[in-house]
């Protein structure tokens, strides 16, 4: 099936702080209350090592460390403590693994216990919007058309977008060879044991597998490991881990049909 020619050779259209600072603005300029005001959003990005937080406007930010033993409710405590005094009415939060309904719905891989069903709008009293985490950089990274991307930090996060529609995906635990997944690959600990030459083998590799499979216009690839890869394969572009925060903002977007 033939596809739009986004370009034989692998690169990044990113154009830099301006070019996302350009983004933040003018997702947050459609993303409004009922009553026609601009809403000020916090987007949550949760990570296998970080949780990174970003106010729409002002435009404030904070993080602070996770790991394999931190709870969903010490999250919560550590966010209401680093974000005293801030304003937001609304709440979007990317998650490490997949959602239902505004809730996890399975503990992550990366973290420790309690996240399934954890409901964050009654720990905030704020509307929230939960989606998987690839999925909110997946909506800051689009540009249109058909688009896989894949996320390469502490696991692999994956996420197509169609025509604007989300599709939320969970490839990393498939199998990929010698009886281990995608993630036990492309993740960091696959970078550590691999190396680095033999990692950025496998990431050319399973992209030309999933863009077989999936027929995507164009892959982005994110996530904190991204900038390790050397040479993009073709029709892939080097996302930006800020792109979660557009994403979080372009939840709110009423004028989007994704959302």
């Amino acid at each position: 099936m033939a596809r739009p020619n986004r370009g034989q050779t692998g690169h990044s259209p990113d154009q830099g702080d301006a070019g996302l600072e350009a983004s933040l603005v003018m997702s947050a300029a459609h993303a409004t209350h009922s009553n026609g005001r601009r809403l000020r959003i916090l987007v949550i990005d949760i990570g296998g090592t970080h949780v990174k937080l970003e106010l729409s406007m002002p435009r404030l930010r904070r993080a602070f460390g996770s790991g394999s033993k931190m709870t969903a409710t010490q999250m919560v405590a550590k966010i209401k403590e680093l974000t005293s005094g801030w304003t937001y009415q609304v709440i979007s939060i990317g998650y490490p693994g997949p959602v239902a309904g505004n809730r996890p719905i399975t503990e992550p891989h990366n973290l420790g216990s309690g996240w399934a069903g954890f409901d964050f709008a009654k720990v905030f009293r704020r509307p929230v919007k939960v989606v998987n985490d690839a999925v909110m950089q997946a909506l800051g990274s689009y540009h249109g058309g058909r688009m896989l991307f894949l996320g390469l930090g502490t696991g692999l996060g994956t996420a197509m977008i169609i025509d604007g529609v989300i599709e939320p995906m969970e490839l990393a635990h498939l199998r990929y060879k010698k009886g281990k997944t995608f993630e036990d690959y492309l993740g960091s600990r696959g970078l550590r044991r691999s190396g680095l030459k033999k990692w950025r083998k496998d990431v050319n590799d399973v992209v030309k597998i999933l863009s077989t499979a999936l027929e995507p216009d164009y892959v982005v690839l994110g996530g904190g490991n991204a900038r390790k890869v050397e040479k993009l394969p073709q029709r892939t572009e080097l996302g930006n881990n800020n792109k979660a925060f557009v994403g979080g903002i372009r939840l709110w977007d009423k004028s989007r049909s994704h959302v």
